[in-house]
């Protein structure tokens, strides 16, 4: 097999997988590790892939946003302790509201069978999810939906957050950054995460351990305009020292 059709299966397998290793490569075209190493390198120079040890994984500008049934299938097992400790922070008789994105799609799997609730989401999946929940009063935000997410964004949709206001907001992320604060990948979602922070006495941040000092394509809020972080493992020194001085609470849902 010549250079370009291996080059051309690589970038096949890192749409699909998100990564790939050197090692399996060498072994699916039975060419040396060094040759599958330089093949790599080729793909790095055009920003395709970045190379890690042993292997290498897709390359990601800060504006792309991997689909969602892309980032629903990784770390499945920390999105699920995280969204299931957020529901238990929801009370019988809250209104709240819940941002759209993979885990807090799992967050509302949980609110299943839950008693005297509002919800307000800009999620069509969520929705739903809830849609049959008898003892829930269920609200979508409205707007135009953004295929893919399906997420709803534009000006109905952030009419709905300046006109309703919620006890508490459970917010996904692109990123959380020590000096940057929180960013999302796209404007317009961002737009409406800034409305849903108006609207909220508190403000909960639920995101894995990839989230922590990454930085997305838009800036939507200050690590001061949040209350809770909700996570699988416990942030890197800067930006734990920065929750603390802006007294955010860290909840760490461990194993």
């Amino acid at each position: 097999m010549d250079q370009s059709s291996r080059l051309s299966q690589i970038v096949d397998q890192i749409e699909k997988r998100g990564s790939v290793s050197i090692s399996e490569l060498a072994e699916s075209f039975k060419v040396s590790e060094m040759t599958v190493r330089r093949d790599l390198i080729e793909l790095e120079k055009i920003s395709i892939v970045r190379r890690i040890h042993g292997g290498a994984v897709a390359f990601y500008g800060r504006s792309f946003e991997p689909p969602l049934i892309s980032r629903a299938n990784k770390n499945v097992t920390a999105k699920q302790r995280i969204g299931k400790y957020a529901a238990s922070m929801v009370l019988d008789g809250d209104s709240i509201a819940i941002d759209v994105g993979s885990t807090t799609i799992e967050m509302a799997m949980n609110l299943v069978g839950r008693q005297n609730l509002t919800i307000l989401t800009p999620s069509l999946h969520i929705a739903n999810l809830l849609s049959d929940e008898k003892n829930i009063r269920l609200i979508l935000s409205g707007g135009i939906v953004r295929q893919g997410e399906k997420s709803l964004i534009g000006d109905l949709a952030y009419l709905a957050f300046r006109e309703i206001f919620v006890d508490k907001l459970f917010l996904g992320v692109g990123g959380i950054h020590a000096q940057i604060g929180l960013t999302e990948f796209e404007m317009q979602d961002s737009q409406v995460k800034k409305e849903m922070i108006k609207s909220a006495k508190e403000v909960i941040v639920l995101a894995d351990a990839s989230k922590f000092q990454q930085i997305a394509f838009s800036f939507f809020a200050k690590l001061d305009q949040i209350n809770h972080l909700v996570c699988d493992k416990e942030p890197p020194q800067p930006l734990l020292d920065e929750l603390k001085r802006n007294n955010v609470e860290i909840h760490v849902v461990s194993d």
